[in-house]
């Protein structure tokens, strides 16, 4: 702990004594994790009793958003748009052009200056980037190019360690007596408006009538045309408002259109297909059964041209607006959990007039498609361990690297290759040398083994690397977990007076909606079917159904869904047929 003072202090010289003291304090509990990033980097994370409060990147101390927002003075800071922040929490970059350029002027920065990323209006960083360049090359630039590398993020990965907790509103500093003056005329002005919201989330604080419609993005469009057409009424008469909002849908450009085409089918799902008991509910489903049928005739939801890119980003979105909650209710795998129905935007949302009245064969259509259900591309992952580090480091590779099986059959063969160790005398033979011996090798094989064949050469490395496995649903982005997958597990208990049930757990990992797998089942099999959690195990749920149903079951995820057999363990469970006699 004092060494990690030391670190800060120098890593930070604007921190007072008393703020080091505050920061990083004498018998307060402090944990220390580490995580990797996608790319297989390791980065040590530091946290107090609630919040990550730093992290650390090649013995590279940063703070967090959380710190930040204790510390907003503790970085120099560089403004943006707030539509900019979604595509930063996305993974871009922070681009000049996308940079507000104060009155003041920057403040004076060199290249590989660590800064912060506030939003206009609000001096609460919600972004920790590294200067690409130095103040004076970004003005000679013309204020064109990558401006910053961003590393950490408001609702990213890191920042869903913490409370998940939303930048707080910090009045910006006003140094020019002008722009003072400014201000003041501003709040007096806001004091006669109207309040629409109490959210304190920055992205809520888009005052949409003030940008342009190239201006608005993600999020800011996700404000709906009602609050766009108030916002703007104040100014114009009724009429122009809608000439001007008509031009302004014919000019959207298409990653726009796509947005407001996920919205119009959020909200449509939201206000006629969703039930509360329906919940909670995988999100994946909401996706597939709700929204897609909600798509008007024609046209086609695709996240990746949307400015989203995921759905869960999109979800996020949402989330932060208030009108619905996700949680993480198994590993990897989302769930609906509560939809906020009196929210305005769902209140006011009117469903289109093709999907009203005259498209009940529509409808119908549509019921069938719900039904469809695309079974999850699942691939076999490795992740480089501390004992494997010298056999992979050769080809370029780190301590926590992932790596297909192909990948490091490729790696094996190269590595043999280039230090010559395929036997002269029977090339099915590798020789073994130190770093094989110590990589491979069990201490009581290492002085019996010389050569090893191909196949128990590339096995061998396999079993010792870490097991992770990428799934990829239909429509969405792929997820890479540690281990490996769970199978679907088919279980028989026995009950009182010698009945029996059927028990299925895992359902969620393949995308699959426990409570529609029951209510199939019990219409099928016209048995008693329920969904219960799972003992021992939180936020996790089984589906039990009254008898040996593992026939029909089999059915259904074989034949039906398509899943592989050797993701379902338990089918050979199923009663035998006896003969009839």
């Amino acid at each position: 702990r004092r060494k990690l003072r030391t670190d800060v202090a120098a890593a930070f010289p604007n921190l007072s004594a008393e703020q080091l003291t505050e920061f990083i304090p004498n018998k307060e509990e402090l944990n220390v994790i580490k995580i990797y990033t996608h790319k297989g980097e390791a980065v040590t994370v530091y946290m107090n009793s609630r919040n990550p409060i730093l992290f650390e990147i090649e013995r590279a101390l940063y703070p967090t958003v959380y710190t930040l927002w204790v510390y907003p003075d503790l970085l120099p800071a560089f403004s943006t748009w707030p539509p900019v922040l979604q595509k930063l929490a996305g993974g871009a970059d922070l681009m000049l052009p996308g940079v507000v350029v104060p009155s003041s002027g920057f403040p004076q920065v060199e290249r590989g200056t660590l800064c912060a990323v506030t939003l206009q209006g609000n001096r609460a960083p919600v972004a920790v980037a590294v200067a690409t360049m130095s103040t004076t090359e970004m003005l000679a630039a013309g204020m064109k190019g990558k401006g910053f590398a961003v590393l950490h993020t408001y609702t990213d990965h890191l920042w869903e360690y913490g409370d998940k907790s939303y930048p707080p509103t910090l009045a910006p500093l006003v140094t020019d007596p002008a722009e003072k003056e400014s201000a003041e005329n501003e709040e007096e002005m806001e004091g006669e408006r109207p309040v629409s919201s109490f959210s304190t989330d920055p992205l809520q604080h888009v005052d949409v009538g003030d940008l342009s419609l190239k201006e608005q993005n993600s999020c800011a469009i996700v404000l709906g045309k009602e609050e766009l057409s108030e916002s703007r009424a104040a100014e114009t008469a009724e009429d122009d408002t809608t000439e001007v909002q008509q031009d302004a849908e014919d000019s959207r450009t298409p990653q726009e259109q796509m947005d407001a085409l996920f919205n119009q089918c959020f909200f449509h799902a939201l206000k006629c297909k969703v039930k509360k008991s329906d919940l909670p509910l995988l999100t994946s489903t909401f996706l597939r059964s709700h929204m897609f049928s909600c798509c008007p005739a024609g046209q086609q939801l695709d996240i990746k041209k949307s400015s989203y890119k995921k759905f869960s980003k999109f979800l996020q979105c949402m989330q932060h607006q208030k009108i619905l909650q996700v949680k993480e209710l198994n590993k990897g795998v989302e769930s609906i959990v509560e939809v906020d129905w009196k929210h305005p935007d769902i209140k006011a949302f009117a469903v289109p007039e093709g999907f009203s009245s005259a498209s009940a064969v529509q409808d119908n259509k549509n019921e069938d498609r719900e039904q469809v259900y695309h079974a999850p591309e699942i691939i076999p992952l490795y992740g480089v361990s501390t004992k494997m580090i010298p056999l992979f480091q050769e080809s370029g590779h780190r301590k926590g690297s992932i790596l297909s099986s192909s990948e490091v059959r490729n790696v094996i063969i190269n590595y043999v290759k280039t230090n010559e160790l395929v036997d002269e005398t029977n090339k099915n033979f590798v020789k073994v040398n130190a770093i094989l011996c110590d990589c491979l090798l069990d201490k009581s094989e290492q002085d019996e083994i010389s050569n090893l064949k191909w196949d128990d050469l590339l096995s061998r490395c396999l079993e010792r690397l870490q097991p992770l496995h990428q799934v990829t649903f239909f429509g969405q982005e792929p997820i890479v977990r540690k281990g490996n997958i769970e199978p679907i597990d088919i279980t028989i208990a026995q009950r009182s007076s010698n009945k029996k049930v059927t028990i299925v757990k895992n359902l969620e990992l393949y995308g699959l909606d426990p409570q529609s797998v029951a209510n199939i089942l019990q219409q099928r099999v016209q048995a008693s079917a329920t969904v219960t959690p799972v003992p021992g195990a939180k936020d996790r749920v089984q589906v039990q159904i009254q008898g040996n149903q593992i026939h029909h079951l089999a059915k259904m995820l074989l034949d039906e869904y398509q899943l592989p057999r050797k993701y379902i363990q338990g089918l050979e469970k199923a009663p035998k047929l006896g003969r009839k006699k």
